[in-house]
């Protein structure tokens, strides 16, 4: 690969910016369905790929999509079945925020998990009713990043077929 190739060096960003993207599941702050898919825009444009790139792009927005929409959907329906409410979500999204910033890198697990303990606990009035609820706001937050990742992987799978197949 020449350096000066401009296609290459496209290619090269692209790839960047899908593997950022994939870590973008566990690292806080970095969006990670955005940034897979517009590692692939950026290919479809200027990595001269033609129209292949483009249908590439297309399966990839559909990914991209139907990935955000399944990310939030899914696991929002298995907490409205298990009975915990939004407000919940919220005070453990809130406090996720702050110890994003309080504590480096586990602080929006930590601060996540103890909004949503101390929400339940507030509204339930027990710990030990309090801490089924939180079990069940991880596993949806975790099911969250899988189907994150997973949409993620799909998208790189699509942009790998694409620079072998064009």
């Amino acid at each position: 690969m020449d350096l000066t190739d401009s296609q290459a060096a496209v290619t090269v960003v692209a790839a960047i910016a899908i593997l950022a993207g994939l870590a973008g599941v566990v690292v806080p702050g970095l969006p990670a369905l955005p940034l897979c898919w517009g590692g692939v825009l950026l290919w479809a444009v200027f990595g001269g790929a033609g129209l292949g790139g483009w249908a590439v792009f297309a399966a990839a927005t559909v990914v991209a999509a139907g990935g955000a929409v399944i990310k939030y959907a899914w696991p929002g329906r298995n907490l409205k079945r298990t009975g915990v409410p939004t407000s919940t979500l919220l005070a453990g999204a809130v406090l996720g925020v702050v110890g994003f910033f309080v504590v480096p890198v586990v602080g929006l697990v930590l601060g996540f998990v103890a909004g949503v303990w101390a929400a339940e606990r507030l509204r339930l009035g027990s710990n030990q009713l309090a801490w089924p609820s939180t079990v069940q706001a991880l596993k949806a937050a975790g099911l969250s990043m899988l189907v994150e990742f997973l949409a993620g992987l799909l998208i790189a799978a699509l942009w790998v077929a694409g620079l072998i197949l064009t």
